[in-house]
């Protein structure tokens, strides 16, 4: 197997191409010429004038040329320098001259390795698309059509490209092009734009380009950056295909760039309000809320107690009778149960919770309730010493 990639294209090609000859024309020298025509074999005449479907024209002292008017776009006017190619004289000594040749070799000239044409898709074959490049044919291998693989290369028939000329052999009077090299040359100015006006903090359209099971890549002018899963949204995103889909339009901040803009991290939780900020208008210290088990470690567990807001459940706050190794011991991922809210820090994002209440019995437990009802006896101030304690532990005892 061959290490060269060209030796890969030129297979291609030659594969492609089997037994199709793209230009009809002969670009050789015409055998008879005007005086001063160039090495391609034209003459340049002078349009002296028109009649019928003739176009007569002055080729030089003594010479004189026909061509049918419809080799012109539009009518030709007296005086106009054309360049043409010669094709024998009639019997009255007047050349028969066409402008198709000189049109071809115009084009030509225009076209070498590496410039930028515009083409037109004509047909389909079995390796790729035929085209043409003004009067001139081209082709485009199957693997240059795109930046990813098409399947089905019929839809591209009757479109205009811009294309990469990557061949131009006039002695095999063949042109081979790259749409995925003009499009690639496109991405790359776009990504010299986008980076020159990139900075942290920024917020961007983008376009969601494909999704792994850690995040999705999105195109934001030409450059792709990672939209992890964590910064998908503040609430808990399990399966990210279930929030976005391929060839989403969404909108996202630039939180990092590393590398010279290589990496690029992305977020859109940052783009939502944030609950952090006003946790303390609806939370309060020793308050009992409910909650959902969303992360199992040694040390502890996370609860989350609304959409964006998880607090650690230290292990020590569990409540289980017998110490324990790690959480996973006592709860289960998706678990709900009731918590104690110990601690909040809002600027630091932090919320500590407990399984206990005030008294050291589990949140719910007859313990608790027990509990709560001689608090609830004992709570007011006018009835200290006046409470018969051995009819509150019954009250507790009945319930």
């Amino acid at each position: 197997m061959s290490s060269n990639p060209n030796d890969s294209l030129n297979d291609e090609i030659e594969k492609s191409l089997a037994g199709i000859n793209l230009q009809d024309i002969d670009m050789s020298p015409e055998p008879a010429q005007a005086k001063g025509a160039d090495k391609s074999g034209l003459t340049r005449g002078i349009i002296e004038g028109i009649s019928g479907t003739d176009v007569f024209v002055e080729l030089g002292p003594r010479q004189q040329g026909v061509i049918s008017l419809e080799e012109f776009e539009e009518d030709p006017k007296p005086g106009e320098v054309f360049d043409f190619s010669m094709h024998g004289m009639e019997k009255d000594g007047i050349w028969r001259l066409s402008r198709r040749q000189a049109r071809m070799v115009a084009a030509w000239n225009d076209v070498h390795e590496g410039s930028q044409v515009k083409a037109m898709v004509t047909a389909l074959n079995s390796g790729g698309l035929e085209c043409t490049v003004g009067p001139i044919s081209a082709f485009m291998p199957a693997s240059h059509v795109d930046l990813a693989r098409v399947e089905d290369l019929s839809v591209f028939v009757g479109q205009s490209f811009i294309c990469e000329v990557i061949e131009a052999d006039m002695s095999k009077k063949r042109i081979v092009l790259s749409r995925k090299k003009a499009m690639m040359a496109e991405r790359d100015v776009a990504r010299e734009e986008t980076m020159a006006g990139l900075t942290s903090g920024d917020v961007r359209a983008g376009k969601v380009m494909r999704i792994e099971s850690f995040g999705a890549f999105v195109d934001i002018g030409g450059i792709e950056g990672l939209l992890h899963v964590s910064n998908i949204s503040r609430k808990r995103v399990e399966d990210i295909n279930e929030v976005l889909n391929v060839g989403q339009q969404i909108k996202v901040m630039v939180l990092e760039l590393k590398e010279g803009g290589k990496k690029i991290g992305l977020g859109m939780k940052q783009l939502e309000e944030n609950p952090w900020d006003t946790i303390t208008y609806r939370y309060q210290i020793d308050q009992v809320v409910p909650g959902k088990v969303t992360r199992l470690a040694d040390f502890g567990a996370f609860v989350e107690i609304e959409d964006g807001i998880d607090g650690l459940l230290h292990i020590s706050q569990i409540g289980a009778t017998t110490r324990l190794r790690n959480a996973g011991e006592a709860l289960t991922l998706g678990q709900e149960l009731s918590v104690r809210i110990q601690d909040i820090d809002a600027g630091a994002e932090r919320i500590s919770l407990s399984r206990l209440d005030n008294r050291g019995a589990i949140i719910g437990s007859d313990e608790s309730v027990a509990s709560s009802d001689i608090d609830a006896a004992l709570g007011g101030d006018e009835n200290a010493g006046k409470t018969n304690l051995g009819d509150l532990f019954k009250a507790a005892m009945k319930k």
